[in-house]
């Protein structure tokens, strides 16, 4: 008797026990307010990621074709060039290299980001003949560029040729940066190009990028749509409605599917 009840009371106990975890259970689902946290935990992760880690960016030119076209959307890494001092031993941080592509603020319209590969880096000197750039004397293999050949004296023959006047005060400004034929790049600067040499607007042009106008460097294309060269000219607000309507028509027939997740070299 004493086995058979110790027996039914410990199955009673095991049963109540297992009522007991049941009830645990519904009591630990979760509240409104931790639900609401945690979808702010989420969007304020996002908007951190957003505004620090990696933003987007569209490709308005032809100045970086055929690496970037008109329409490329991509991700630009902004973490990872922009942090020195103290903070590299905390975020990702690389200085800026030869080759690089670059986001950045423009240094003469504060409004507008530019897209440009980084040619020269602080104590460079740079200078171009016949096309060709030279820097520190040697001559650059450029595998990137898109050249037709404009004849132009001041693009072809940089910073000897004679200037076409597009922003007035730069000869004035590269004057104490002439050494001997060539454009020292002082500290703290950048000097960029686009790959489409020919019709790029560039530090021949307005100058010097200071690294603190740099936002960042793109990392892949995350979507291509086929768009017209001068699409982003049109600033009416009919013009951009048609544009999205044309965007909405033609998402499958004009996104260039091949250009997807294509990496930035």
């Amino acid at each position: 008797m004493w086995r058979g009840g110790w027996a039914r009371a410990w199955a009673e106990d095991t049963c109540l026990f297992g009522k007991n975890k049941d009830q645990n259970k519904e009591k630990q689902k979760e509240t409104v307010p931790e639900f609401i946290a945690g979808i702010l935990a989420v969007l304020v992760s996002a908007i951190f990621i957003i505004t620090f880690v990696i933003q987007a960016f569209e490709i308005p030119s032809g100045s970086m074709e055929n690496t970037l076209l008109v329409g490329d959307h991509v991700f630009v890494d902004r973490l990872t060039p922009m942090h020195g001092g103290m903070l590299r031993f905390l975020m990702p941080y690389r200085e800026i290299r030869h080759g690089d592509i670059i986001v950045f603020v423009h240094p003469k319209d504060p409004g507008t980001y530019v897209v440009k590969r980084v040619i020269g880096v602080p104590g460079d000197r740079i200078h171009l003949k016949d096309g060709v750039v030279y820097r520190n004397g040697q001559p650059l293999n450029e595998p990137y560029l898109l050249r037709e050949g404009t004849g132009i004296e001041f693009r072809e023959n940089f910073p000897r040729g004679e200037y076409d006047g597009t922003y007035a005060e730069w000869p004035m400004q590269m004057r104490p940066y002439l050494r001997d034929g060539d454009l020292l790049v002082p500290p703290d600067n950048y000097f960029g190009m686009g790959d489409h040499r020919d019709v790029s607007l560039d530090s021949r042009y307005w100058g010097f990028i200071p690294r603190d106008n740099i936002v960042g460097r793109p990392l892949f294309i995350y979507w291509s749509f086929d768009t017209p060269s001068d699409q982003y000219d049109r600033k009416g607000t009919s013009e951009r409605v048609d544009f999205i309507l044309h965007v909405v028509a033609h998402f499958f027939d004009k996104t260039r599917w091949g250009r997807m997740f294509h990496l930035v070299r």
